[in-house]
């Protein structure tokens, strides 16, 4: 491989870009496929909804911790090992899901399954950053969000119909196939593209690299404005099944109609975001996505607390968030990676730590509070989309 980014063109570069795309979907679909069955597993194990819903928790917090193992073995030892056998892991962890018998083993699983999987969305991103121009990448990221918003467009309504069908543990099963897929593309199709010096695995270089990203302004300011903006997304993640299932008696296999339209909204989001960035300014876009969001926030938990629309209401309110998000997360992101290149694998594993550290915090918010209407929910929503909007206008450098 060069040592630079090589011009892509025509059917590889669409079939990187769907790779790409569907290694970061690993997450979503870790989790969307599974939301259905939340209720019916509390059943099953004669447990309180939230205590299985910690098991979203503690897959958040699984994924935000193992970024920061991939970052430095793909900075290291390239991108394609780390990403093999992260799958592979991922395979088997799903296997064993679907032979479990109570909620804290689960538990448990789910958090080294959130391990596992997030070896396809750091080594995607840097993956991204070696093989396009930097002033690709936010635009590349967009399109790869378009990609990967089939995992929650059509993750719950599978998970749904399987959960009808066959049981909750056949979602598990479905997971391990499907990883298996992902295994064989990457082994088959996906170029090794770290072609620059492999950095030493040094506890203290480690840190010390770590520290220099984290405290560039650069970074940090858009990192912090996308991730808490995402957190009201997972926040929506974790306390849409008990919402819309138990809330407001919507049948399990219903329930993906619901959150499929919300995957629609953000694709639509960031297809959209992804054709503005190519005439407007990646720092302009995600403003003006964050203030849209704050604002969708607000008016969700008036509806919320007053009752207004009922279900529609709630419904609205979260197709406008979540559809701006996916302009808010590719955006953010794109501008956080722009600065890296040596050590695209340290600042792509920094950037999802953030992400799915603060959807660990807002998933366990919700999770600790009382959930008798949607207020709670929204109520962290909109806390989420404000703080995103906060961070940007205060740590965020200003374009020149």
């Amino acid at each position: 491989m060069p040592s630079g980014p090589s011009p892509l063109t025509g059917a590889r570069r669409v079939e990187l870009i769907i790779i790409f795309g569907a290694l970061t979907a690993f997450a979503p679909l870790s989790t969307d496929m599974y939301l259905p069955a939340l209720p019916s597993i509390a059943h099953d194990f004669h447990a309180s909804i939230g205590a299985v819903e910690r098991t979203l928790t503690s897959f958040f917090l699984g994924f935000a911790s193992g970024q920061a193992l991939f970052g430095p073995l793909a900075d290291r030892f390239g991108r394609k090992a780390p990403l093999i056998g992260g799958l592979a892991v991922y395979v088997l962890v799903c296997l064993l899901g679907a032979a479990t018998f109570a909620v804290p083993l689960l538990t448990g699983l789910r958090f080294v399954q959130a391990v596992s999987a997030c070896a396809g969305a750091v080594i995607a991103r840097a993956c991204v950053r070696d093989l396009f121009e930097a002033r690709e990448v936010p635009r590349i990221y967009a399109v790869m969000m378009t990609v990967m918003g089939l995992a929650p467009l059509l993750a719950p309504l599978l998970g749904g119909y399987l959960l009808l069908l066959f049981g909750w543990r056949a979602i598990f099963l479905t997971q391990a196939a499907l990883g298996l897929i992902g295994l064989l593309a990457v082994i088959l199709r996906l170029p090794e593209s770290h072609a620059g010096p492999r950095r030493d695995l040094h506890l203290a270089t480690i840190f010390i690299d770590y520290g220099r990203i984290v405290t560039d302004r650069r970074f940090i300011g858009y990192v912090l404005a996308a991730a808490t903006s995402a957190g009201g997304l997972f926040a929506y993640i974790t306390a849409s099944p008990h919402v819309f299932i138990d809330l407001f008696h919507v049948p399990a296999q219903h329930f993906g109609w619901f959150f499929g339209a919300n995957a629609v909204a953000l694709i639509t989001g960031s297809h959209v975001s992804g054709r503005l960035l190519k005439t407007q300014r990646g720092e302009t876009v995600l403003i003006a996505a964050q203030l849209g969001q704050a604002g969708a926030g607000v008016l969700l938990m008036t509806f919320a607390a007053t009752g207004i629309g009922g279900l529609w209401g709630i419904a609205f309110g979260l197709m406008l968030y979540v559809g701006l998000n996916g302009a808010v997360m590719p955006t953010g992101s794109g501008l956080a990676m722009r600065p890296f290149a040596l050590n695209a694998g340290m600042a792509s594993a920094l950037l999802g730590t953030f992400q799915f550290g603060l959807a660990a915090l807002s998933s366990s918010i919700v999770g600790a509070l009382p959930q008798t209407t949607p207020l709670t929910m929204a109520g962290v929503i909109a806390a989420c989309g404000i703080g995103g909007l906060l961070f940007n206008l205060l740590l965020s450098p200003k374009p020149a």
